[in-house]
């Protein structure tokens, strides 16, 4: 019966139950150890399936990170119909709010560059360049001159707000309000100090 029902999935579907089944997989351990052998064992499907969809397990762990990625960039899309200062406030309360639902998958993605692997850690990259990206619009809207140095201090805030959600938003050590208040402080203060920059 298992058989039948595993032969009834569509090639797509059959990816996108593997690729959900190695997001899950993140929420307790690293990327380093989701292994072609332990993505096959969860799925109760053969190596050689796993292989036969991903080639590696290089590809595996690329795959299942941009499914990670693309998850959490869906989950923090900036709302355009919001004001800029309000859209901001509200994407990082959506964004405290998927790390405390998905506290494993998010770690794994902070600290995918740690990865051996260049096209996971350019998938992390990515998602880092996106929000700075979103940050940046937002403050032109507020009338914030497009420098360089607001650029730069924009995407290291990006990557100081990650820090801050991994040492207080995943061990529930402050509340939402708190952490969005004090990010959004930080933020400000960064952009203000970029702003007078000559850089």
């Amino acid at each position: 019966m298992p058989e039948e029902r595993r032969s009834r999935l569509t090639p797509d579907d059959r990816r996108t139950q593997l690729l959900a089944l190695g997001v899950n997989f993140l929420a307790d351990h690293s990327l380093d150890a989701l292994s072609m052998d332990e993505l096959a064992r969860r799925a109760g499907v053969s190596r050689a399936l796993i292989f036969h969809y991903f080639e590696s397990k290089q590809g595996m762990q690329r795959a299942v990170v941009t499914t990670a990625r693309d998850s959490l960039q869906h989950a923090t899309q900036p709302r355009p119909e919001l004001p800029p200062r309000e859209r901001i406030d509200d994407t990082l309360r959506r964004f405290a709010g998927f790390v405390r639902e998905h506290r494993g998958t998010f770690l794994s993605l902070v600290r995918g560059t740690a990865s051996g692997d260049p096209t996971v850690r350019s998938l992390v990259d990515e998602s880092r360049e996106f929000n700075a990206e979103q940050l940046r619009t937002a403050f032109i809207e507020l009338g914030v001159p497009d420098t360089r140095a607001v650029r730069l201090a924009l995407r290291a805030w990006v990557s100081f707000a990650e820090e801050v959600f991994v040492s207080l938003a995943v061990d529930d050590l402050a509340d939402d309000t708190a952490l969005v208040d004090f990010l959004v402080r930080a933020l400000d203060g960064a952009v203000a100090a970029a702003t007078e920059s000559p850089i």
